[in-house]
């Protein structure tokens, strides 16, 4: 590991004119390769966290940074999304008209990375997901699982540094369950990752070697 890559100071997050506080004053630091699971009840603020991590949504007040640089005024946030983060969701947001091979490559049209061979990496990265068999089905005619690891293949799409997953398996059996997170801690060694997992379930939060609570907005243990 090489120091911090996301560092937290003072981050508060409201909304409705302030009326409702999703994050009250949160203080945090995430290493280079860690893989931090960060749990809470609904409504606690972690996938507020998430989101505001990978620079989906702003700040209300606080900092985040990258590296040591600020986001959203040094690190301009379409250019951190599209070239060092990668998301999974519990929803998937596959597009349905295109196929997986399609889907994978989407992220690549946003960077200048891959342009002569989008094709290739979207198959490779779907081989090593055990999709190849599957790579020219649209979402509709893949099952839960399926969609998961096609999702998981077009967040490594442009080589990110940090993969942040929000309920990665809240739409799947305990089976599947296992297998998309046997693949995400397996991504995270091979590739020396950084791996940020926001989860309610306590078998999965608990097996990261770092687990932080978040209870009513704030870092509980």
């Amino acid at each position: 590991m090489s120091g911090p890559i996301l560092e937290v100071r003072n981050l508060y997050k409201s909304y409705e004119e302030g009326r409702i506080e999703a994050l009250r004053g949160v203080d945090l630091s995430i290493e280079a390769g860690e893989y931090v699971a960060i749990s809470g009840h609904s409504g606690s603020g972690k996938s507020t966290l998430l989101h505001l991590l990978g620079g989906l949504d702003s700040p209300s007040s606080g900092s985040i940074f990258f590296r040591g640089a600020p986001l959203g005024s040094f690190i301009d946030l379409d250019t951190y999304r599209s070239n060092h983060v990668g998301f999974i969701f519990q929803a998937f947001y596959l597009l349905p008209t295109l196929r997986a091979i399609e889907n994978v490559q989407a992220p690549m049209l946003a960077s200048t990375h891959h342009t002569a061979n989008r094709g290739q990496r979207a198959e490779a990265l779907l081989r090593e997901m055990g999709m190849e068999h599957r790579m020219n089905q649209h979402p509709n005619k893949l099952s839960a699982g399926e969609r998961q690891r096609v999702a998981i293949a077009r967040a490594l799409a442009n080589e990110p540094e940090i993969l942040l997953a929000d309920e990665p398996t809240g739409n799947l059996d305990s089976k599947n369950s296992a297998r998309i997170m046997e693949i995400l801690t397996g991504i995270q060694k091979k590739h020396g990752m950084t791996l940020i997992v926001v989860t309610h379930e306590d078998e999965i939060a608990c097996a990261a070697p770092r687990h932080i609570r978040i209870h009513d907005g704030r870092i509980a243990s």
